[in-house]
């Protein structure tokens, strides 16, 4: 069964971004004969960010300019798996309005800080929040299933915060020095190789790709975000 469905005649640029990020990630990893994928491997403290390319593109054009967001959006999606361990059996939602809305918050004024298009920004973490959840919920209903994979410690969230917080400030940042490249009519297969390249680095498994799809779908700065809720200080 293909990785991806045929993608209807008009369908929204988004769909485009998604289903190119997973069928090009799919091809660089039967291409490159990549040993089988893992999950997302736990982010070290203070890591860098792993945007490394050894492409002749590497330090300059598009490519240069997208990958860092690809790899930090890779580098956030490993925090879930720290994430789902910490919520995993003590009855707390993997969903959390108060949380998400100060992340939310935090980044459009980061944004604005940096003279970056807080309306974007906050569409691209919106993305980043949806695909760290289907991480969660995926490795959920896998230890629900099998009990002996299930984490036997519990991470500290308060500290995983803290990592996904100096995650957020490094990708907020690349957006902001990404506005050409996002613009570009050649981001989408800019992006979709850049996001390939990722996950065929890191070695993710399916469930981070196809969340790394989801976290990277906004990137293109190709459509209009604003709606309710992005605008008048991201106030509902």
């Amino acid at each position: 069964m293909p990785l991806t469905a045929p993608v209807r005649r008009g369908a929204p640029r988004r769909v485009l971004i998604r289903r190119a990020v997973v069928t090009a990630a799919a091809a660089a990893v039967l291409c490159t004969g990549a040993p089988g994928a893992v999950a997302a491997p736990a982010p070290a403290v203070h890591a860098a960010p792993s945007a490394a390319h050894t492409g002749p593109s590497a330090h300059t054009g598009p490519y240069a300019a997208l990958r860092p967001i690809a790899a930090l959006s890779a580098e956030r999606l490993a925090t879930a798996d720290l994430v789902a361990a910490a919520k995993w059996g003590t009855g707390s939602p993997i969903d959390d309005p108060v949380r998400e809305r100060q992340v939310l918050d935090a980044v459009a004024q980061r944004a604005r800080e940096l003279g970056a298009d807080p309306d974007r920004t906050v569409a691209v973490f919106r993305d980043q929040i949806e695909a760290n959840k289907i991480v969660q919920r995926g490795l959920h209903r896998r230890w629900t299933a099998d009990p002996d994979r299930a984490p036997t410690t519990r991470p500290d969230l308060n500290e995983v915060r803290k990592e996904i917080n100096r995650i957020n400030e490094g990708l907020v940042r690349a957006i902001a020095d990404s506005a050409p490249a996002r613009r570009s009519p050649s981001c989408i297969p800019v992006l979709a190789a850049a996001s390939a390249h990722v996950v065929r680095d890191e070695h993710l498994d399916p469930l981070h790709t196809v969340a790394l799809a989801r976290a990277v779908r906004s990137v293109c700065d190709q459509e209009d975000v604003s709606e309710p809720g992005l605008k008048a200080g991201l106030k509902e």
